[in-house]
C-alpha cells in the first residue's frame, strides 16, 4: 500500500510571519547586516504591508533581494547561531489549527513534509523542531569556505514546489490522492491542486481566486481561518472583498 504525504508551506500557513524576515531582523539586530539596510530598503515595504496598502507578496520579494544582496560573503557557519536564535525564540510562533493538524498527521503514521520558500538552513531546523518526516526550502548556495554566493535555488514559486512534491511522491512512494496539502498564497497553488485533501489556510486574496476559478479545487478545497482565539472551517464559496 502506498504512504499518505502531508505537505505543509511554513510562512503564513504553520508559521505566523517569515522566517527569513525573522533571521533578517535578527541579523540587523545584532549588527551583522548594517541596520541602515533595513531603514533605507525595506521599511518601506515593511509599513505599506503593515498599513496594508501593499502586496505581501510584493514586500516579500523585495525585502528577500535584499536579504539575499547583504548574505552574499556571510559564513554560514558563523550564521548558525542566529539561526538557531530564531527557531528557539520564535519557532512556537505558530497557529494552532497548523501546529494540531502536524500532531494528527504524525499519529496517524503520515509522511510530513515541509515545503518552504525561506532559506533551507531555517526550513531544516523548523523540521527538526516539529519532528517531520523530510523539508525542503530555499538553497542558498555557498563556495568551498562555506560563505553565501549570493546565488539561490528558489522554492517559493508554485512550479518550484509542483517538482519538490514530485520527488518526495517517488521518494516516499506516495499515493496523492489520498494525500494532503496546507498553503496560504498563490506560491501554494500546485501543491493543493496535486492532492486529494487541499487545505488553504487563512488565504490570500490571488489564491483564493485561483482556487474558486478551478472547478476541481473549488469543489476539494477546505478553508480555514484563525483569527484570535478562534478557528472557522469554510468552503471555497465563501464571499470576500
Amino acid at each position: 500500500m502506498k504512504n499518505i504525504g502531508v505537505f505543509f508551506d511554513i510562512d503564513g500557513t504553520l508559521y505566523r510571519d517569515s522566517l527569513m524576515v525573522e533571521h533578517f531582523k535578527r541579523l540587523i539586530k545584532y549588527e551583522i547586516i548594517d541596520p541602515a539596510i533595513w531603514h533605507n530598503s525595506a521599511k518601506d515595504a515593511f509599513h505599506d504591508w503593515d498599513m496594508r496598502q501593499g502586496n505581501y507578496d510584493n514586500y516579500l520579494n523585495k525585502v528577500s533581494q535584499i536579504y539575499l544582496d547583504s548574505m552574499k560573503g556571510l559564513n554560514r557557519d558563523y550564521m548558525d547561531f542566529i539561526s538557531n536564535q530564531v527557531i528557539n525564540l520564535k519557532g512556537d510562533r505558530v497557529y494552532r489549527f497548523t501546529r494540531d493538524r502536524i500532531n494528527w498527521h504524525k499519529n496517524q503514521g503520515h509522511i510530513v513534509i515541509f515545503i518552504s520558500g525561506s532559506p533551507d538552513y531555517l526550513v531544516s531546523k523548523m523540521a527538526e523542531k516539529y519532528g517531520v518526516t523530510d523539508y525542503c526550502g530555499t538553497e542558498y548556495t555557498v563556495d568551498e569556505k562555506n560563505n553565501f554566493t549570493g546565488e539561490i535555488i528558489q522554492m517559493w514559486d508554485s512550479n518550484s514546489k509542483y517538482e519538490s512534491i514530485l520527488n518526495f511522491v517517488k521518494k516516499y512512494d506516495i499515493n496523492l490522492d489520498e494525500s494532503y496539502a496546507y498553503g496560504d498564497t498563490n506560491g501554494d497553488f500546485s501543491m493543493l491542486k496535486l492532492v486529494g485533501k487541499p487545505i488553504a489556510i487563512n488565504p490570500a486574496k490571488e489564491l483564493l481566486q485561483n482556487i474558486r476559478n478551478d472547478r476541481q479545487l473549488r469543489k476539494d478545497t477546505t478553508i480555514i481561518v484563525e483569527r484570535k482565539d478562534v478557528i472557522y472551517k469554510l468552503n471555497a464559496d465563501i464571499e470576500f472583498l
